[in-house]
């Protein structure tokens, strides 16, 4: 899954550069097709034009590189545009050929509407889609045949419209499926918390409330009543901040996304000091996501939970974070396991992990490994150097 990811990203990153060098293709014929030249004060705008025709293409395909600067950089693509179109308009200058730049423009449109605001998104598209259509229409007139890519620009745009309303209706769509894994596994550890850690605390209540009772009966005993209070109070109180706990699980409108966060922090918080934390120096001040933080989070503490329910004797338990085969590996490893170990736990919490890594096209193992240890082992897809968080899945 995860690598069929990674080539569907690089495939259509092919076809945009098939598609754009393609136009550019095109656009030097137009060049070769429509005569003429620049006189007076245009002359020197000549070759800034023409370089426009370039810088635009480049600027299409950079949106991957800077995802989050996507409208500007569609506002700067429409401004060329349109000062190209304005200056062969009014100084009758060579028309420059607008076919890589619809193309380009379109591809920007796409972006914008899958990514950006509602209202950012509304302003910029329809101001790519009337520079688009403007381009052919009044840089060659009405008589000329190159005025019919005006009709194409304008299909072209509305489908751009379409895929990109599509793709963000997508990534909606995901989203939404990992809120939901998210929330399934915080009403099951509700559910076990209560039963497990509640019912516990209760006996101690009740078992201290009784051995107090029986204190405060025999008079010849004495402190020892002041001191089964205190265990009834200290009980008590645990068993409240656990009922608190269950109802924070239980409700998610008040959690704050781990936002900002780099992976060496991420890992060191859910481990504490309960573990050994070794993370590759390159990968420590590494940005991740908030859902590979919150994933990375769960994994780590579900694993250290494991490690203690299962193997109390442990002496050991390290947490290491490597990239391993083009995949960000987050492994937990612990010793102490019994000379007959149980198969992995088959308890809600691995599912959930599960279930969260493959929203993210990752996978997760759990098992014994040499040496008497138990290894849980998540792995993240990872993209280029630049944006190593490209790969996850956003939609389709």
């Amino acid at each position: 899954m995860r690598r069929a990811g990674v080539l569907a990203r690089r495939g259509m990153l092919g076809t945009e550069l098939a598609a754009l060098a393609a136009a550019l293709v095109a656009d030097v014929v137009l060049v070769l097709r429509v005569p003429g030249g620049s006189s007076g004060w245009a002359a020197p705008l000549t070759g800034v034009l023409a370089s426009t025709g370039t810088a635009i293409p480049v600027l299409a395909v950079l949106r991957r590189r800077f995802p989050r600067h996507v409208g500007v950089l569609g506002s700067i693509v429409a401004a060329l545009s349109a000062i190209s179109t304005v200056v062969s308009l009014t100084a009758h200058t060579r028309s420059q050929p607008p076919i890589a730049e619809i193309v380009a423009a379109g591809l920007l449109t796409a972006s914008a509407g899958r990514t950006l605001e509602p209202r950012h998104a509304a302003a910029l598209a329809p101001a790519l889609g009337a520079v688009m259509i403007a381009a052919p229409l009044l840089r060659y007139g009405a008589g000329e045949p190159e005025t019919l890519l005006a009709v194409a620009a304008a299909a072209y745009w509305g489908a751009c419209v379409g895929v990109g309303l599509i793709l963000r209706a997508a990534d909606a769509r995901q989203r939404d499926a990992l809120d939901r894994v998210r929330g399934q596994e915080r009403l099951q550890l509700a559910r076990e918390l209560h039963d497990l850690v509640s019912h516990h605390v209760s006996g101690i209540v009740v078992r201290t409330q009784a051995a107090r009772a029986i204190a405060e009966a025999n008079a010849d005993v004495g402190g020892h009543a002041a001191v089964y209070r205190e265990i009834e109070e200290a009980g008590g109180a645990a068993l409240a901040a656990a009922r608190r706990l269950v109802g924070m699980l239980r409700d998610t409108r008040d959690v704050t996304p781990l936002s900002g966060a780099v992976l060496g922090d991420a890992v060191r918080a859910a481990a504490g000091s309960t573990a050994r934390v070794a993370v590759a120096e390159e990968l420590d001040q590494l940005p991740v996501p908030s859902q590979v933080a919150t994933t990375v989070h769960r994994v780590v503490t579900e694993a250290l939970t494991n490690a203690r329910r299962h193997a109390p004797a442990a002496t050991e338990v390290v947490v290491s974070v490597r990239v391993e085969a083009d995949d960000l590996v987050l492994e937990v490893v612990n010793d102490g396991v019994p000379a007959t170990p149980r198969s992995a736990p088959g308890g809600f919490g691995i599912t959930g992990m599960t279930e969260r890594l493959a929203m993210l096209g990752g996978s997760l193992t759990a098992g014994p490994s040499a040496g008497g240890r138990w290894r849980v082992a998540a792995r993240f897809p990872l993209a280029g150097e630049d944006s190593p968080f490209d790969a996850l899945p956003r939609g389709l």
